[in-house]
């Protein structure tokens, strides 16, 4: 994905914000307060251990999301797939989501707000936020260590390096029973793809679905939306990651 290693290390910061997400703190988008609310959860080193769009504290239902129109945004990975528009978010990113998902974001103690995207009916989401550590795995080894909670019923079911040529990243998926501030579609399966993007730091990509319906659908939209990732301030060219 055009990427160059580069993260930025800071440990205290984006766990607390990942913890309140899945295991409880907080009400808003992301199981934290409202929309601007500053990440209280856990007690713990912060820092993205927890897998933020995966692993962290899941961004409840939105208590004052801003929604703003899908617009079309020039980025890497050339057309979208059906289903899908380029999003120009605020945060200064542009992103593929999936046509008609709502928007919510969360102050993040580290790097840009905990963006939130959400499909009408809540039984999936697709979070992106800035992860602290300096590389993924040294996030992935905060968040699996006993030091950081984990959401009820965490299961892990895989974890890979998805280093390749220009790419830097990493990929865990996991079970859950529940995800706080979400609706009860039963088990959640997660995937938390975390990579370095062409500047140099490090971002962490999250979908959350129901096992129910199996696997691919969250690991398509990881895929999609690493494809037409550009971080801010950027320009991007076509992009290659991990299949």
């Amino acid at each position: 994905m055009g990427a160059v290693v580069g993260g930025a290390a800071v440990v205290g910061v984006i766990v607390g914000l990942v913890l309140t997400q899945t295991l409880g703190g907080g009400e808003g988008a992301d199981g934290r307060g409202d929309d601007k609310a500053a990440s209280t959860g856990v007690s713990q080193p912060a820092g993205s251990g927890s897998p933020g769009a995966e692993g962290t504290p899941d961004p409840g239902p939105p208590t004052s999301a801003a929604e703003e129109p899908a617009s079309p945004a020039p980025g890497p990975g050339g057309t979208v797939p059906a289903g899908y528009d380029r999003y120009a978010d605020s945060e200064g990113f542009t992103i593929a989501r999936p046509t008609g998902w709502t928007r919510s974001s969360v102050s993040s103690q580290y790097g840009m707000d905990v963006v939130t995207y959400r499909r009408p009916d809540r039984g999936m989401r697709l979070q992106v936020f800035e992860v602290a550590e300096p590389s993924p795995d040294a996030s992935y080894e905060l968040f699996l260590s006993d030091a950081t909670p984990k959401a009820p019923g965490f299961e892990q079911l895989s974890f890979e390096t998805l280093d390749d040529g220009d790419f830097t990243g990493s990929r865990l998926e996991y079970l859950a029973d529940s995800m706080r501030g979400e609706p009860d579609i039963g088990t959640w399966h997660v995937v938390d793809l975390r990579f370095q993007a062409a500047d140099g730091k490090l971002y962490a990509l999250a979908a959350y679905g129901a096992d129910s319906d199996g696997h691919e659908d969250e690991r398509d939209l990881i895929r999609t939306a690493l494809e037409h990732f550009c971080p801010p301030e950027t320009t991007c060219g076509t992009t290659t990651g991990p299949g």
